[in-house]
């Protein structure tokens, strides 16, 4: 059945722990929560979670271990992220299916099975919020460098495929932020230059006109430093059609980069 919600999710490290994150960033915090409520009402089956924290050279991988578990400290800032357990299952039939897709489709897709694994803080930190529970099964995707976004964008088409085609209750959540050209000191926001980029990047989603987003993506990317390249707005911009009604929810900065919380929403799926 079609994917039920996507959506875009801030990860930034003082989020990890609500009680040390700063004020400005408190109304993300909250959005990721009312978002694990609408998440909790549709009860999917499995998260399908691409993030700019997994950086692949060469190879699409698919995390196909059955169970995630680990404990987390960040290697880029082990001062706010320390120590942090999860424990999620996974899905290894369905993550096989997408291996199996992207290469048939010719695109360079692996399979990972790994237990000793341990999962990124793009993936831990907005499914701390979204999952609470960690009760649904979660598969993994990297962003490959070597990847264009063209490449990206059909490895997303690929998989919206097999998701569409499947039997189950399926969220897609793209971790990572707009423009990200980092700075010290998380309480400064980008420039007006990089934010008027966002800005219409967020409006061309209002306007529901995807495809215009991602024709704006490769100027994007490249101007206002979009994190990963744009690598993950590029496969969250595959998993849409008109169907998908936007919302766009709290944002807020983070050392220069800019990042919002932006929910699609099935029109055939009751809210």
């Amino acid at each position: 059945m079609p994917i039920l919600f996507s959506m875009l999710a801030p990860h930034v490290p003082s989020i990890c722990h609500e009680e040390n994150a700063p004020d400005f960033q408190h109304d993300m915090i909250d959005g990721l929560k009312q978002t694990a409520k609408r998440i909790e009402e549709l009860k999917p089956d499995v998260i399908v979670l691409v993030s700019c924290h997994w950086p692949s050279t060469f190879f699409h991988y698919v995390d196909a271990t059955p169970e995630h578990k680990g404990v987390l400290t960040a290697f880029e800032c082990p001062d706010l992220i320390k120590d942090v357990p999860y424990f999620f299952p996974g899905d290894a039939e369905l993550a096989s299916q997408l291996v199996k897709a992207g290469e048939q489709n010719g695109i360079k897709a692996v399979s990972v099975t790994d237990p000793y694994y341990v999962w990124d803080y793009g993936s831990v930190v907005p499914l701390r919020y979204l999952v609470p529970n960690e009760d649904i099964p979660v598969i993994n995707l990297s962003v490959t460098l070597a990847a264009s976004l063209q490449e990206t964008y059909e490895w997303g088409k690929t998989i919206k495929k097999v998701l569409d085609e499947s039997s189950k209750n399926i969220v897609f959540v793209s971790s990572g932020a707009l423009s990200h050209n980092l700075v010290r000191g998380r309480e400064n926001k980008p420039t007006a230059s990089e934010h008027a980029l966002d800005k219409e990047f967020l409006q061309f989603i209002a306007n529901k006109d995807y495809d215009a987003a991602y024709n704006m993506l490769p100027q994007y990317a490249r101007l206002a430093g979009v994190e990963s390249g744009g690598r993950h707005l590029a496969m969250l911009l595959s998993m849409l059609d008109q169907h998908n009604e936007p919302a766009i929810g709290a944002a807020g900065q983070s050392s220069g980069s800019w990042n919002a919380i932006i929910t699609f929403q099935q029109k055939s799926v009751a809210i």
